[in-house]
């Protein structure tokens, strides 16, 4: 009788913990939609780039390129990046050879992230 009860609890307590295990995860899960939607929305709301062509940039960015950082790299595209409230800055899509990258500088040619 004694290992009766004992078999029952144990069943009890194992079918309570995968209850609450499955219940867990499927919060989580949901959780973590809304936090990338949200996420999106957020990005794209804020985000304003505009096309601009690459003998159109200010000067502080032609003298930047062509310095010794980026010799051998040439300017593919260029865009002016607003976003909210924080100062505009120019990503460009700049390659050498078979190499491309992404570079973010302000108007003066700093880097800006």
């Amino acid at each position: 009788m004694k290992k009766l009860i004992v078999s029952a609890l144990a069943m009890t307590l194992i079918s309570f913990a995968s209850v609450q295990a499955t219940a867990q995860t499927a919060e989580s899960a949901q959780t973590e939609t809304k936090q990338e939607t949200t996420t999106k929305t957020t990005t794209t709301s804020k985000e304003d780039k505009v096309a601009v062509k690459p003998e159109d940039l200010p000067e502080g960015i032609k003298k930047t390129i062509k310095g010794e950082e980026f010799s051998g790299w040439t300017v593919k595209k260029a865009f002016l990046v607003k976003e909210g409230s924080k100062t505009p800055y120019y990503e460009l899509q700049v390659a050498k050879g078979s190499e491309s990258a992404r570079v973010r500088l302000d108007k003066d040619g700093n880097n800006a992230g």
